[in-house]
């Protein structure tokens, strides 16, 4: 059972494990992780959810959660694999420590955390997305996601035969037009679109009168606006929240009522003019 919402642990370092438990215990039942110390504190999350489990918050059963793979590039000196061995051997380090870290035989979703190249999927990427395949052939993981993806990257990853990733997990711009055009190859697939940084890329649209209005007339805040406008589109949105109201208020988000109208009209606040959005 995939949630509604994502609690994001990037950039929590030694408040990681004490974030994580105030998540489930206001209402997460998504944590969304990477064993990339460079961002994360993996085994930080473990011992969030850890003292979740000893308190009887929640069992693992009534989780999701999602890890990610990172190419060397992306990682700072502190790897979760072997620097000589070969991608396929580094994906199944990575999951494995990932495991160990968050105390658990299987994730829900082991995500590619980004392509190899900016400019295109490689060979590196098939190599790498085909033993994340056996990874989940293995049942160490149920799903399989890409992250910080182009529509190029999604076009050339299917026309070269590769399966369709169960998530999409991307940074959410307005001025982007909300990354329309990954969202619509998206929804034609049948892939969830996980979007995040959807306050902290879209201070305009917090401010703006729209979304300000929408948000007085519903006694709600401009972020509990944008977080039900990312869910009426499709989106699964992240947040990354330090703080506990914001949390409730994020989750409260779901019982905001936004009209067929107020939708599309800050879909398009600030889409770009001309004939393409999106990338």
């Amino acid at each position: 059972m995939t949630p509604d919402f994502l609690y994001g642990t990037a950039w929590k370092e030694d408040r990681t494990a004490a974030l994580t438990e105030l998540a489930l215990r206001v209402g997460f039942r998504g944590i969304d992780t990477a064993n990339q110390r460079r961002h994360y504190f993996e085994a930080g999350v473990g011992h969030g959810l850890a003292a979740a489990y000893r308190a009887g918050v929640v069992t693992r059963e009534d989780l999701f959660l999602q890890t990610k793979f990172t190419y060397q590039p992306g990682q700072d000196h502190r790897l979760p694999y072997d620097s000589a061995a070969d991608l396929s051997t580094q994906v199944a380090q990575s999951l494995q420590s990932s495991l160990e870290h968050l105390g658990t035989d299987h994730v829900d979703s082991f995500v590619l955390h980004g392509p190899a190249s900016g400019h295109g999927w490689t060979h590196d990427d098939a190599e790498v997305w085909a033993a994340m395949m056996r990874e989940r052939a293995a049942g160490r993981t149920r799903l399989l996601g890409v992250s910080n993806v182009s529509l190029r990257h999604l076009e050339q990853m299917l026309a070269s035969g590769g399966e369709a990733p169960a998530f999409v997990q991307n940074r959410c711009f307005a001025r982007l037009g909300w990354d329309r055009d990954v969202r619509a190859l998206c929804a034609k697939r049948k892939v969830v679109y996980q979007g995040f940084s959807l306050l902290t890329a879209n201070p305009e649209v917090l401010g703006h009168p729209l979304v300000v209005g929408i948000a007085a007339r519903g006694q709600a805040t401009p972020a509990q606006v944008v977080f039900r406008f990312a869910q009426a589109v499709g989106m699964l949105p992240l947040t990354g929240t330090t703080d506990a109201d914001h949390m409730r208020q994020g989750l409260a988000s779901r019982a905001l009522t936004l009209s067929p109208d107020e939708v599309r009209a800050i879909e398009s606040l600030v889409a770009p003019r001309g004939p393409r959005g999106g990338r």
